[in-house]
């Protein structure tokens, strides 16, 4: 199940993007540097309305971020579309990987952005980033080109 995320769930999603960097690290992947993302990320994405999270069994398992584009780095691309909400910080815990979940989040994503009338969904990820790639990919997601200043390769998917 997906839903938009509560304030009492902050604590939760914070602690499993603090599991996610970890397990991102140990697989040499370096994607999140510092202290991102954390807790204040995730409230101003509550704040917003664009936090959401999955649940397996009443458990977080899950998370993304969904916003109204409105990211400087992205203007050095052409688009296809200028009305898109933006995913971000999406991420599964480890331990429940590779059981489609991602893919689930992503496709409510669009699901969510054609009933709100946005014509695309965008999203970025790092360049060694492989998985989200080969993910974004499978669900024709279109490369855009890279964000240099950001250092992320740019994906769109027409909805």
């Amino acid at each position: 199940m997906i839903r938009l995320a509560q304030v009492d769930d902050l604590d939760t999603i914070t602690a499993l993007a603090k599991k996610v960097k970890k397990n991102m690290i140990e697989t040499g992947l370096n994607q999140w540097i510092g202290n991102y993302p954390n807790y204040d990320n995730f409230y101003q994405d509550f704040q917003r309305n664009g936090l959401f999270v999955f649940l397996l069994d009443n458990q977080i398992v899950a998370s993304m971020s969904l916003l109204k584009e409105n990211d400087p780095p992205y203007l050095v691309l052409k688009w296809e579309s200028n009305h898109a909400l933006v995913i971000h910080r999406i991420l599964v815990d480890p331990d429940y990987q590779k059981q489609g979940i991602g893919k689930k989040m992503i496709s409510y994503a669009a699901e969510y952005g054609k009933t709100k009338l946005y014509t695309a969904i965008k999203i970025d990820t790092h360049p060694d980033n492989f998985k989200m790639q080969n993910m974004l990919k499978s669900l024709n997601f279109v490369y855009r080109g890279y964000l240099e200043s950001i250092n992320r390769f740019a994906y769109e998917l027409l909805l």
